[in-house]
């Protein structure tokens, strides 16, 4: 099976303290992407991508921690131990943070992606890093970011 790899390009006027926290704080993440980005963000520990109060959809580990320059993690569908350790059901993403003179220049890139994973992704990066950059230059997100996107980035 051939593994796809989706990058996205985006620049954000804040700073790459400010849009490291957005990637990396609970209650952040849930207000941009309807998802709680939740981890110690320590290299070898788990991250879990979750709805506010409910259980994660996507879970994996971090693989780089560098604040606030880069942060790459996998993503794997919350299933048993097994199945986490066969590397056709995981994929990976990395967050690229560069200050580049008053504002900062985003990149994800998400690889190792199935067919339909990266179908899933290529939908859903757009609309979550557009209200990512609306809500850190605005202070407000886009209403409703998924409803006219059914399927956004769960890996």
């Amino acid at each position: 099976m051939a593994k796809h790899t989706y990058v996205y390009v985006t620049y954000i006027l804040s700073t790459p303290q400010k849009v490291w926290e957005a990637l990396t704080d609970a209650r952040i993440s849930a207000s941009y992407w309807e998802r709680e980005n939740v981890s110690d963000w320590k290299v070898g520990s788990e991250w879990q991508h979750r709805l506010p109060g409910k259980s994660a959809d996507v879970i994996g580990q971090v693989l780089e921690s560098d604040p606030p320059r880069r942060l790459v993690t996998t993503w794997e569908p919350p299933v048993g131990r097994a199945e986490r350790d066969d590397p056709a059901r995981s994929n990976r993403c990395a967050f690229d943070i560069e200050d580049v003179g008053g504002k900062v220049k985003l990149t994800v890139t998400h690889s190792e992606l199935a067919d339909e994973d990266f179908k899933n992704v290529s939908g859903g990066w757009p609309a979550v890093l557009s209200n990512l950059k609306t809500l850190l230059e605005t202070g407000r997100t886009i209403p409703s970011p998924f409803s006219a996107v059914a399927n956004h980035p769960k890996g």
